[in-house]
């Protein structure tokens, strides 16, 4: 047999220890599970353990999104599609992302509604819920519980602010229907909100309530009118962006998160940076850019183990409900990276970026015309190349 490269080695080592984790979590949950008997289903040490993910909450997070990425696997299978990872061990090629079907079918057409799309989506995101047998770890895990796991402020707050990210994909996603330029952030906080709960009361009171009453329910909140503007308080104080000239040479292709497709960053339009704690800035990005920008929304962190495993798992399990849910053409018009590694943000030349970073560039013609940081950044660099350099949003992504 061939000798296995480090890589291949490194690889085999940390899918034998996802698979000894996920059993005794599913045996055990997670609070009672043991990185000692961990290291005994995988027969490696202890170090070889912490060596590949450094805390037992690193690793529970891990076997999640493992748990996710199957899911979309069978969910692809099932489709008559098929996927392939990417470079870095986690991006779907376009057939995974429904871009093209098995035998080149054409991607199957979004619900012809609103409500129907709430409809198809709530169908899908369900399907995660405990079955019959399951026992309650087990039925944790399906679940992506996160109950006990996130036992501090910043993971509290990276999860708050994810959530707010997760609110904003699919409510672009919902503003591919008529009318334009109707914002539906909150109706998908809602609907969220529902889904999430109805998750809560599967773990901690299995059997109660019916699915099939909660499509029916996000069906309908549809018609419901939430009175949604977008005025945030604080954009009449944001500083302008610095205008520059600076040269523009972005990393290699990255993964985009919402399409599952490798993706350059040299096109004209916005690149804003935002820490984990700050992604609810992404809307301030969407909302002003100008008509055939492309945003760019780049998340980094302090603690890629943690905090950065929290953000991929959450993202990429929403993401992937969309892609069942929506054409291609209603995903959300912006790309996602998750710059665990702060490359994009290095070359930005933003040194030091962390969870609380908010830095937006505006990049024309393979240059970085404007800069800038902190609070209302995104929006600061959206602006900048409005006529006025004051404009508040409402433009295309």
């Amino acid at each position: 047999m061939a000798r296995l490269t480090r890589a291949q080695q490194q690889e085999r080592t940390r899918a034998a220890v996802l698979a000894a984790a996920r059993r005794e979590f599913a045996e055990h949950g997670y609070a009672v599970a043991k990185i000692d008997r961990i290291a005994e289903r995988a027969e490696m040490t202890r170090g070889a353990v912490y060596s590949n993910f450094p805390t037992k909450r690193a690793l529970y997070l891990a076997v999640l999104a493992d748990l996710v990425e199957r899911s979309a696997d069978e969910a692809g299978q099932a489709d008559g599609t098929d996927r392939t990872d990417g470079s870095d061990g986690t991006d779907a090629i376009a057939e995974t992302a429904g871009i093209i079907g098995a035998a080149g079918r054409a991607p199957r057409p979004s619900p012809d509604s609103v409500a129907g799309s709430l409809g198809a989506f709530a169908r899908v995101w369900l399907e995660r819920l405990p079955l019959t047998g399951d026992s309650p770890a087990d039925g944790h895990l399906r679940l992506r519980s996160l109950s006990g796991v996130l036992d501090d402020e910043p993971a509290r707050t990276a999860l708050a602010q994810t959530a707010r990210l997760e609110a904003l994909l699919l409510a672009l996603a919902l503003e591919s229907y008529p009318p334009p330029g109707a914002r539906r952030v909150r109706l998908a906080e809602l609907v969220l909100t529902l889904l999430n709960g109805s998750a809560g009361l599967a773990e901690t009171a299995p059997g109660f309530g019916d699915p099939f009453d909660v499509v029916r329910a996000c069906d309908h909140l549809a018609g419901i009118d939430l009175a949604d503007a977008w005025d945030p308080p604080h954009l009449p104080y944001v500083s302008p962006a610095r205008p520059c000239d600076d040269p523009w040479t972005p990393p290699a292709e990255v993964s985009d998160r919402i399409t599952g497709r490798r993706t350059g960053l040299g096109d004209d339009g916005v690149i804003a940076v935002l820490g984990a704690g700050r992604l609810s800035a992404a809307e301030e990005a969407v909302r002003g850019a100008l008509p055939g920008d492309r945003v760019t929304v780049v998340v980094v962190t302090g603690d890629p183990a943690e905090i950065g495993r929290l953000v991929r798992l959450r993202v990429d399990d929403l993401t992937a409900c969309l892609r069942r849910v929506f054409a291609p053409g209603a995903w959300p018009p912006l790309r996602l990276v998750l710059d665990d590694r702060a490359l994009v943000a290095a070359a930005l030349g933003l040194p030091g970026v962390g969870d609380a970073t908010e830095a937006a560039v505006r990049v024309r013609d393979g240059r970085i015309v404007a800069r800038a940081e902190g609070r209302g950044a995104a929006h600061a660099a959206a602006a900048a190349g409005a006529p006025d350099a004051t404009r508040r949003g409402g433009g295309e992504a």
